[in-house]
This record gives C-alpha cells, sequence and structure tokens, in this order.
C-alpha cells in the first residue's frame, strides 16, 4: 500500500515545551509543540498524496485531518473563546462531517497556510485571557480558556497520531 521511501518533508520549526515553568507556558508549549507535528507531516506532500484514502473511511485522509483541525483551532477559539458566529454551523448541522469533505476539494498547500494562519488567530485569542475566565458555553454552562487549551492538547495529539500513520502509509516517512 506504501509507495517507496522518499526524503522526508521539508523541516519545520518544532518548538519545545518547556520542563518547568508555569502553567500557561507549558499548556501553549504542549500545543504548539503539536500544531508544528501537524505541519511536518503535511508538509512536502502532493495533492494526490494529500487526498489519497489509505484506510476504509474515505473522509481520513491527510487532506480532512487537516480540514478538521483547521475547523476545531476556528471553533474553539474563535467561537468558543472570542464569542464570535460558527460559520460551519448550518453545514455541520446537514452534515456532520462538512469539514472533511470540504477539505477533499482543496489543495493541500491551501490547508497548510490555512492552518497555520488559524493557529496564529487561537494563540492571539488565547494569550488575552485568563486561564480562569468563565465564559458561556453551549446549554447555558461555563467553559474557562483552561478546558479549550486541554481539550486542543488532547484533540491535536489525536489527530497527529492519525498524520503519523496515514504519512507512514503514503511514502514511509516516520518521526514524531
Amino acid at each position: 500500500m506504501s509507495a517507496p521511501s522518499s526524503p522526508p518533508p521539508p523541516p519545520v520549526h518544532r518548538p519545545e515545551p518547556p520542563l518547568a515553568g508555569a502553567e500557561r507556558e507549558q499548556l501553549d508549549g504542549f500545543l504548539d509543540f503539536l500544531r508544528s507535528a501537524v505541519v511536518w507531516k503535511c508538509s512536502g506532500l502532493t495533492d494526490e498524496q494529500a487526498h489519497q484514502q489509505l484506510v476504509p473511511s474515505r473522509l481520513t485522509t491527510i487532506a480532512g485531518v487537516l480540514g478538521h483541525l483547521i475547523y476545531v483551532e476556528q471553533y474553539w477559539f474563535c467561537v468558543v473563546l472570542d464569542g464570535r458566529p460558527d460559520p460551519w454551523k448550518d453545514a455541520l448541522a446537514l452534515d456532520r462531517d462538512a469539514e472533511f469533505r470540504a477539505a477533499q476539494e482543496m489543495p493541500i498547500e491551501r490547508l497548510l497556510a490555512g492552518y497555520e494562519r488559524q493557529c496564529g488567530v487561537s494563540r492571539k485569542i488565547a494569550a488575552q485571557l485568563d486561564l480562569d475566565r468563565q465564559l458561556p458555553f453551549r446549554d447555558g454552562s461555563v467553559i474557562n480558556p483552561r478546558f479549550v487549551l486541554v481539550h486542543m492538547i488532547e484533540e491535536t495529539g489525536r489527530h497527529a497520531g492519525h498524520l503519523d500513520l496515514l504519512r507512514e502509509l503514503i511514502d514511509g516517512v516516520v518521526g514524531e
């Protein structure tokens, strides 16, 4: 199923999370480390490779996972923490996999640029908020930025693992 091994993707800045530091520094550090893993695993691919279906779920492609990660960055930081309207609300009400499907129609370079741009927006929003600030959430409950950062570490880490496996199946490139 995999093609012959190709050269590794181009180097990507991989910020190491601090071994010691304040809670905010460590949360931001781990999330940025995982974001850089996503960029690294998606870099250096052709559009054909990024859209290649390698597992039974036709939406679990590198492009699809990257489209989903753009969406969750936008949702959790722009919508939940910053109170902006959700531009995906109607599409997701009709198709719960809308962001995966939309990504299947986009070039990988556009997706990568969109992901990096959205991560920059997410960083700015999070930096303005105290970790303990309570914000309104679904059904009248409250949420704080700490929860969002921890959740995004989990979400990004899980999908970085998917990207690891997909990338290895595509061209044999392995590594964290």
